[in-house]
């Protein structure tokens, strides 16, 4: 990089406004309301250099001042923003029923906008990849724009000095001009600068008066804190650090917990559910609407258990309980990090269903039952006598689609089966097909028929598998990016120049904010001395 040397001697680097040592202009300045009288100096950095303005030859000049423009910033929070918005139009699959269909459940629920809301991936918004990747971008773009920034301004603070240039002093927004100043002044203006709080600099008579230098730093804090909160919203996106999922538990059964790398298992003990009295006066017009049904409290009774030990592949885990309890609203089951809420129950799902084999026209001459399990079910019962029974087809939850049977979901709701029946007296084999409320019999030509014995009912809970380690994160930036906004914005960094010339002074200001603090500064400072206040050179000009 080029550099440039002033008259002082000190050398610049490429790109300063103003010298370093010194303040003397190196460029041509603008006027600081946009005007090109030149009259007033940008301080924005003291003049510093900015890499992003200096160079602009390689790829990586090209892509670092591309994300230290404050517009490409701003445009990727307007993109991630339309983009959230849109994600809030229909819910977000984890919000839906998780017994349906995603593809299914949003057509039918919002018909073609929802069958393209899906198609375009908005159902799962906030966990798709090119979310993530303008969450990234926006990451990326805050570190940049600070960086590029912050070494400038650091830079610039750092080279604070009392003996500045007749320009820069001159040039000031606040500026004025004394003559026959006598030493009693001068010492009442450094008292009085003390009283103010003023940090005060000498070089040769010269002065340099500061104060509240750290709110320069406040924006910078301010991005840190984003930028620890969008790596929280990013880091979301591993199962180590966030998991949102769910899990169905029939009662007695033990089930893998989701998420937890096959290390947990969550038992149904038992599921309660306490309904309001349909009597009371108190919530009739609700159970009213629930068609008699008001839940008054309903939760699961679970045991958590823990793989002991390694597990050879294919042999049945070695459970050890380690956490039993309750699990109602509100009021979830934790352990090592994950929260199991009570969140939802299925009634009477059909868990086993007997069947006798009899004549067709004898139901009390039973030659064989048997029993179909919903949890284990086999493809053939043997009975006695040489009869058995081959299950064709299984519909857990049977529906009609242009008069084919097939089923809605795997969970047995509405179950049905097409049977065929073997034996020493048949033929072939007779084909039977049986649902809720229906025993068909194809052609009518079966001597045998299947009928329903006996039928065993339990309860389902449905449960969320919550963890979330990424809080603290959000917390830490949260309380940074406030601690900036009170930095920057309760204090302002001001500085006085005071320039010794022949039996007077110049004096001359500059704040980053609050112009008006520091005319009151100043009408402070020189109160009861000699030395005329500054003039304000924007309002005059």
């Amino acid at each position: 990089m080029n550099k440039i040397k002033c008259e002082c001697g000190h050398i610049n680097p490429e790109g300063t406004v103003l010298c370093e040592a010194c303040g003397k202009p190196v460029e041509k300045n603008q006027h600081i309301d946009g005007n090109d009288k030149g009259k007033l100096l940008n301080m924005r950095y003291d003049g510093s250099a900015r890499r992003s303005q200096t160079y602009n030859k390689t790829v990586i000049d090209k892509v670092w001042n591309f994300f230290s423009s404050v517009k490409v910033g701003v445009w990727l929070i307007v993109l991630a923003l339309i983009a959230s918005a849109v994600g809030t139009i229909f819910p977000q699959e984890m919000y839906i029923p998780p017994t349906v269909e995603p593809a299914q459940y949003y057509r039918d629920e919002y018909g073609i906008f929802g069958q393209l809301y899906y198609q375009l991936g908005f159902h799962n918004l906030y966990g798709s990849w090119w979310y993530i990747l303008l969450i990234a971008l926006i990451g990326v773009s805050l570190v940049i724009c600070s960086i590029d920034r912050v070494v400038p301004l650091h830079r610039a603070l750092k080279n604070q000095r009392p003996k500045r240039h007749e320009v820069f002093i001159k040039r000031q927004r606040l500026f004025g001009q004394t003559e026959r100043v006598s030493n009693t002044d001068m010492e009442a203006v450094k008292e009085n600068l003390k009283k103010k709080n003023y940090k005060i600099y000498e070089d040769h008579g010269h002065i340099l008066a500061e104060k509240n230098r750290f709110s320069r730093w406040g924006p910078y804090v301010n991005h840190i804190g984003l930028i620890i909160i969008l790596i929280g919203a990013i880091v979301r996106f591993f199962p180590f650090m966030y998991v949102d999922t769910y899990v169905w538990v029939r009662e007695g059964e033990t089930v893998v917990i989701p998420e937890t790398e096959q290390q947990y298992y969550i038992e149904n003990k038992d599921f309660i559910l306490e309904l309001y009295d349909p009597n009371d006066e108190r919530f009739s017009e609700a159970i009213q609407q629930e068609g008699g049904m008001v839940p008054k409290n309903f939760q699961t009774n679970a045991v958590v258990y823990q793989v002991k030990g390694d597990t050879v592949p294919g042999s049945e885990p070695e459970l050890e309980k380690i956490k039993e309890g309750e699990i109602r609203v509100n009021e979830p089951l934790k352990f090592n990090g994950f929260a199991l809420y009570q969140s939802d129950y299925q009634l009477n799902e059909f868990k086993s269903m007997s069947f006798k084999l009899h004549p067709k026209n004898n139901a009390e001459d039973v030659i064989g039952a048997f029993t179909f399990d919903m949890t284990d079910p086999k493809q053939e019962y043997l009975l006695e006598n040489g009869y058995r029974i081959v299950v064709d087809q299984y519909f857990p939850d049977l529906e009609i689609d242009n008069g084919e049977p097939k089923s809605k979901s795997n969970y047995p709701r509405n179950p049905a089966f097409i049977f065929f029946v073997y034996g020493p007296d048949i033929e072939d084999r007779e084909v039977s097909f049986l649902t809720i409320g229906a025993n068909i019999n194809p052609g009518n030509q079966n001597q045998y028929k299947l009928s329903l014995a006996g039928v065993e009912m339990r309860d389902v809970t449905g449960l969320a598998v919550k963890k979330d380690r990424t809080l603290p994160i959000f917390a830490v930036g949260a309380i940074i990016f406030m601690i900036g906004v009170v930095q920057g914005m309760y204090w302002q960094h001001r500085r006085i120049w005071i320039h010794p010339k022949d039996d007077g002074v110049w004096i001359a200001g500059h704040t980053n904010k609050n112009w008006y603090g520091l005319k009151r500064d100043f009408e402070s400072i020189l109160d009861r001395t000699s030395i005329n206040p500054p003039e304000d050179q924007q309002e005059l000009s």
